[in-house]
């Protein structure tokens, strides 16, 4: 197939885009390069890049099959920068994916996140909650631009019947992280292998559930593919849960030296994330594989000749 990846140089769309052309498919990388990072996508004679903003009305020069929008800063530091341009991408580019699905008759995934959720009061999250967010914080402009993301996905569905899939997204890590995304656990690793501080936000107790990226990939194919659009969003992510301060004890076995941490006070942060994954096993026949253990470790071995080749500063997360 002819497929299109929005954000596609980014830590997630880079292993999809690998994954997409390791199965024969013909592949368009759509990226504005603001976080993504050219020169790690592999080099394929199926493989075209353009360097394109989402916000502006996308032009392709071949028809698509299948568009997955992953386009849109994830990690704090990154949406945080610009929030107004991430508000934007979040609604204005993802309507533009939109009428561009809606003019080829493509099939479109949209990557929308957990942080939809916010701070939740239900837990472990099902799709079915409407969230506890905030609209007036520092994390607004991203979890509210990927809550009108879905508004827009949801009305181009039932007003255009354009063929719309939702995946909300819990955290992911693997090898191929920013160094300096802001993600828990790329700060953690970068930390412990220069024998730094591992910075945690509040006591530590606050929780994340971590899915190792080709599991995430998976689901992700799973989810586009699977005959019928689901009606709601569906959860992807690893529904095993774990505290800041466990995470900080599978860095220190995983690193060797002894590591330090000291705390600082949080700033919006939610304090439990765990997916209910019921729908993705129901309709995808889908769950992740990779424990968080393995996975640090092939992260690890990954970062680790980056990290010490860069330089040296304390990481927070």
């Amino acid at each position: 197939m002819s497929v299109l990846v929005t954000g596609g140089a980014g830590f997630i769309g880079r292993h999809l885009v690998t994954r997409l052309l390791s199965e024969g498919n013909r592949v368009y990388v759509v990226d504005d390069f603001s976080t993504g990072v050219r020169g790690l996508l592999p080099s394929h004679s199926r493989l075209t890049v353009l360097e394109a903003d989402v916000i502006e009305p996308l032009s392709i020069p071949a028809r698509v099959d299948r568009i997955f929008h992953l386009a849109c800063p994830a990690s704090p530091p990154h949406y945080q920068a610009d929030p107004v341009r991430t508000f934007r991408t979040g609604v204005w580019g993802t309507f533009n994916v939109l009428e561009l699905a809606r003019a080829t008759k493509a099939r479109v995934l949209l990557a929308s996140t957990s942080e939809v959720y916010g701070d939740p009061h239900q837990h472990p999250q099902r799709e079915s909650y409407w969230g506890h967010v905030n609209p007036w914080g520092v994390r607004s402009c991203y979890d509210e631009g990927k809550r009108g993301g879905e508004t827009l996905a949801h009305d181009f569905r039932l007003q255009y019947e354009v063929d719309v899939r939702v995946a909300r997204i819990f955290n992911t890590y693997g090898p191929g992280m920013r160094l300096d995304d802001g993600r828990v656990i790329s700060n953690f690793l970068y930390a412990a292998i220069h024998e730094e501080p591992l910075t945690i936000y509040g006591d530590g107790t606050q929780t994340r559930s971590f899915c190792y990226v080709d599991d995430l990939v998976s689901g992700l194919l799973a989810l586009m593919e699977v005959p019928g659009a689901p009606e709601h969003p569906v959860n992807l992510g690893n529904p095993q849960e774990f505290t800041m301060n466990e995470l900080a004890h599978q860095i220190d076995d995983l690193c060797g030296p002894q590591v330090r941490t000291h705390h600082r006070l949080p700033e919006d942060d939610p304090s439990q994330r765990r997916p209910d994954i019921s729908l993705a096993q129901e309709l995808l026949h889908w769950h992740p594989v990779v424990g968080l253990r393995e996975g640090l470790g092939r992260t690890f071995d990954a970062l680790r000749s980056t990290a010490l080749s860069g330089p040296r500063r304390e990481r927070s997360a």
